[in-house]
């Protein structure tokens, strides 16, 4: 066998290995949630991977926020970003901020990306339709975070509209609150709730660490739903990691299984979703 039958044949035992996945899967709502500042030396193939699910019969829906992107225009702004609780205080000249960076910078990139790799996707945010209704969230201890906000209702109707066309809707992580006004939303918790209100088979949150590790440092692959609580006393979930758990604990109430995955390893969807063994953290109900 010369070296280009080889390299044939590993190609095709991918592929064979793909399909059961692949057939599991068809026609099933993949919720993917971009995130972490590192994500983007990798963007091009998370999202190559993202147009190749539409195109095996899923129904991708891509959720972003844009924390470093607001970070850096408000510091070129001159305007101090403060948080609580890992949470950005928004007031009204924060929030205006926050949608020009959303909605007029990250999500069309990422529409404009995806049309290029030859899908159709349609940019989207939550105040549109509206698909995201919010009320105001306060930090732990009842600080005033302004126009920070949480997900008190999902309106399904304009997405599933887009998803039935075989559009990729990208949502931008704002939300339209009974009062009128926008507010920001922690895009792992829109990503959880629209698992949810879409009956997602799979919860993908796209970070730029491997997943949930042990105290001397070794991945966790599996945790069951039960075991978070533990896992939180331990100090094995802090930081960072804790709203993207409890996020993917959310998600439970619809979707199977939610997965936490490093976005940086080159097409991490397709090993986490179509391979046996997967790359990250999976958050299974117990």
């Amino acid at each position: 066998m010369t070296l280009d039958q080889a390299a044939a044949l590993k190609t095709a035992e991918v592929l064979v290995e793909a399909l059961p996945f692949i057939r599991k899967f068809h026609g099933d709502v993949v919720i993917v949630k971009l995130g972490g500042s590192s994500l983007e030396e990798a963007k091009k193939t998370v999202l190559e991977d993202v147009v190749l699910l539409r195109y095996i019969g899923m129904k991708p829906v891509v959720v972003h926020g844009g924390g470093p992107e607001i970070s850096a225009m408000q510091q070129r702004l001159g305007i101090e970003s403060r948080f609580v609780d890992g949470l950005r205080v928004t007031d009204e000249r924060s929030m205006e901020v926050v949608k020009m960076v959303l909605t007029g910078k990250v999500n069309p990139e990422l529409v404009s990306a995806l049309n290029t790799l030859g899908a159709q996707a349609v940019g989207i945010s939550g105040e549109d339709g509206p698909c995201i209704l919010a009320r105001p969230y306060s930090g732990s201890n009842g600080e005033d975070l302004g126009l920070v906000g949480e997900v008190a209702q999902v309106n399904d109707e304009p997405l599933m509209a887009l998803l039935d066309r075989s559009y990729i809707p990208v949502v931008a992580s704002i939300g339209l609150g009974y009062d009128g006004r926008s507010y920001s939303v922690n895009a792992d918790s829109v990503a959880a709730e629209l698992a949810v209100a879409l009956r997602a088979r799979k919860l993908i949150l796209l970070t730029d660490v491997e997943g949930v590790k042990d105290s001397s440092g070794r991945l966790i692959n599996e945790i069951v739903a039960h075991d978070v609580a533990d896992h939180l006393a331990k100090g094995t979930i802090s930081g960072g990691m804790i709203p993207k758990v409890k996020a993917a604990l959310r998600s439970l109430a619809g979707v199977e299984k939610a997965h936490i995955i490093n976005g940086r390893v080159p097409h991490a969807l397709l090993l986490e979703l179509l391979t046996e063994r997967g790359i990250g953290t999976m958050i299974v109900p117990g």
